[in-house]
């Protein structure tokens, strides 16, 4: 009844309105969805409730940062010389060799601070030290050479070699989302050498060094990669002064300047970033998807043995006076997943150091940390870079945990590995669990891998290759084809430290490993063997050479392209959860020159591991070990004829005995990942030579990873 007597009163409101003015109309028009409000409704009807999405977080980019970077210069240096007034210009671009690994690139490391503003401007300062690509023939990559004629000294080349440079300099910057655009620019140095060399003149050569001192200014980009780390691209203008360098031998000065550009990529870790509000969702890689990984490690060791006995010397002896060397490295070892089981890994690496005597005088040689190639100023390498792609073949579930150059995988006991690229063959074939890695482990060459396995390796034990692993069961079978050196890496060949471009000399390996259980505790047993193909010479023809000439046995002229076998046995076994034993023992074709390791056709060797849990201290190790080898009886004559091998040759051998080795040594934790070793070693009859030594080899090894 009120519904109806309301809707009454409201019809004869609407007819009087037709008489009414107009602003009643528009009053009326106004009024009626008040009264239509109160009209009862069927079922009650609420407004919904809009709630209003959270801001997102953005990157945080205050904080320290350390990391490394990557780069390639080019650039120019003026000069004139003093006294003829003659001038000209030196290139400094050098195109990347893969083979040779040399180029204008460089490698380093930085470290900064960044401090971000309200309105997300972000200031902040940074420090680096970059080292150039290992020197070519012509020196460092970074350089360039001129050859002039001079009126007075005649004709003359000029070259400029960068050793080392790095910078001090601000950023300034602006974050408008995730990424970080940035001006930069300070104070730039660097360290070169420059050198003149009189070719009219007996090749009269003066290399005096030079600090150069300027400025540097560009511009970047940065972004979040994953939880704690950043990637970024950044190009840089630098511009040193002008310098006066006098050459004493030769009697002439040069002034000069230079001016350089860099384009690098870097990689920062930023500690406490993870736990800043937007990390995970900044970053490209979040912590879940385990597609990035990063590791890195430095070593550092110190070797040196006391005065010996030496009744003569040949170009590749010890010296008799006794000497000490020291080698570093530090690689950064990154990884990314491309698909299911995929994965590519980068290993720059930089170098510096020198084994003793250039890495010569001992077979099986006292430091794996040193290589054939030895510089005294740090020098960038690219070690390996190469993708590994695992299919698994069913059997058994397992897991791969998580490694230096290796993703934690769920997989199957029976699978395919796959690997394509720049590697170390002995990362795949003739490990060991207790005696593989110079850096944790023995010193010594012929413990931490068979001394007859002559695998292929340019003058820092890498090549390019591609190998094979089908795991099935409880046995392996491995097989793969590898690049040898450009010639066997010896004498008086510098190209040896170098890899064929052609791949005209190669190397096949293949090995077969059983896995097994002795009284409980897990043991492997492997064969390993391989065949070189390639120029290379028979000590035979050498030595007939050399009776021929009255000269030297010199295997270098007398190369034929032929092959040479090789077969070795490894075994390693636990034998309690705190005692190892290993073992190995090879074969070589004693009648051929090696390609790329060391002197060695024979060998026998074993030691034992210690783990020191017996004493309190889980990480700390302990191990023992001797090696016995040899070489053939062709070998010792060629020897014995002046003849030089991969690392031996002391000009005569009359009494060739056996190389006899005993090592051990003490890795101590300072901390869950960082270890101090004392290693020390007695060679006996270094060189294979009896009237020399014996060697008593001292060795502190620091060593860190991450």
């Amino acid at each position: 009844m009120r519904y109806r007597l309301h809707h009454l009163q409201t019809l004869r409101s609407v007819r009087h309105a037709a008489k009414a003015p107009l602003s009643w109309i528009v009053a009326g028009a106004i009024a009626a969805p008040a009264c239509a409000a109160e009209l009862p409704l069927g079922m009650p009807v609420k407004a919904p409730v809009l709630v209003k999405a959270p801001a997102p977080q953005l990157y945080d980019w205050t904080g320290f940062y350390l990391g490394a970077h990557l780069g390639y210069a080019w650039g120019r240096s003026n000069w004139s010389e003093q006294p003829d007034g003659l001038s000209d210009t030196l290139n400094m671009f050098q195109r990347y060799d893969a083979f040779t690994g040399t180029g204008s690139w460089f490698g380093g490391l930085q470290a900064g601070y960044d401090y971000m503003l309200g309105n997300r401007v972000v200031v902040g300062a940074v420090a680096d030290l970059s080292a150039p690509s290992r020197q070519s023939l012509n020196g460092i990559s970074i350089g360039g050479t001129s050859t002039f004629t001079s009126p007075s000294l005649g004709q003359e080349s000029l070259r400029e070699t960068m050793l080392d440079l790095g910078s001090v300099r601000g950023r300034l910057g602006y974050a408008p989302g995730n990424w970080l655009f940035y001006a930069t620019g300070g104070f730039a140095w660097a360290y070169d050498q420059l050198t003149v060399t009189q070719l009219d003149n007996s090749g009269t050569t003066d290399s005096p060094f030079l600090w150069r001192l300027g400025w540097a200014a560009g511009a970047g980009v940065e972004m979040p990669l994953a939880p704690s780390w950043t990637a970024g691209f950044e190009y840089l203008y630098t511009r040193y002064g002008n310098s006066t360098v006098g050459f004493a031998n030769a009697s002439q000065a040069v002034q000069s300047n230079l001016s350089l550009q860099e384009l690098r990529l870097t990689l920062n870790y930023r500690p406490g970033s993870e736990q800043k509000p937007g990390s995970d969702a900044a970053s490209w890689f979040a912590p879940a998807e385990d597609r990035f990984n990063v590791h890195g490690q430095a070593t550092f060791v110190w070797q040196a043995y006391p005065a010996m006995r030496s009744p003569y010397v040949g170009s590749n002896s010890l010296p008799g006076t006794g000497q000490g060397r020291e080698t570093f490295d530090a690689t950064l070892f990154a990884g990314i997943r491309l698909w299911h089981g995929a994965e590519v890994w980068l290993n720059p690496e930089i170098d510096q150091g020198h084994g003793l005597a250039d890495t010569h005088g001992v077979a099986g040689f006292t430091s794996g940390e040193s290589y054939k190639v030895g510089f005294s100023y740090p020098y960038a390498r690219m070690q390996r870079a190469f993708l590994r792609q695992t299919i698994d073949l069913g059997g058994e579930p397992g897991k791969i945990d998580a490694d230096i150059n290796q993703f934690a995988n769920a997989t199957t006991a029976n699978r395919l590995v796959l690997t394509v690229g720049k590697l170390a063959i002995v990362d795949i074939f003739d490990t060991n669990k207790y005696a593989n890695n110079p850096k944790s482990d023995f010193l010594n060459w012929s413990l931490i891998n068979a001394g007859t396995f002559d695998y292929a390796g340019d003058g820092w034990g890498y090549t390019y290759g591609a190998a094979a692993e089908w795991y099935q069961g409880r046995w392996t079978l491995r097989a793969g084809l590898f690049d040898l050196s450009a010639t066997p890496a010896g004498g008086n060949s510098p190209q040896g430290a170098f890899l064929d471009s052609t791949f005209s000399n190669f190397e096949m390996v293949g090995e077969i490993e059983e896995r097994h259980e002795l009284w409980g505790q897990p043991g492997k047993l492997k064969i390993t063997g391989y065949l070189e193909r390639g120029r290379m010479g028979t000590y035979q023809d050498a030595i007939n050479l050399a009776q021929l000439t009255g000269q030297p046995a010199d295997i270098n002229a007398v190369r034929t392209f032929t092959s040479r076998p090789g077969v070795s046995i490894n075994l390693e076994q636990q034998v309690s959860e705190t005692v190892g034993v290993f073992a190995r023992a090879g074969w070589a074709d004693g009648t051929r020159e090696p390609w790329d390791f060391t002197d060695i056709d024979r060998t026998v060797s074993a030691g034992v591991s210690l783990n020191g849990k017996q004493w309190g201290r889980p990480d700390d190790t302990i191990g023992i070990a001797g090696v016995l080898n040899n070489i053939s009886g062709v070998h010792q004559v060629f020897f014995n004829a002046g003849g030089l091998g991969l690392l031996i040759g002391d000009g005569q051998l009359p009494r060739a005995g056996l190389e006899e080795i005993f090592e051990t040594y003490y890795s101590y934790a300072l901390s869950s990942a960082t270890t101090l070793t004392l290693d020390y070693q007695f060679v006996n009859n270094p060189a294979y030579n009896t009237q020399r030594g014996p060697v008593n080899a001292f060795a502190v090894r620091l060593h860190t990873q991450f």
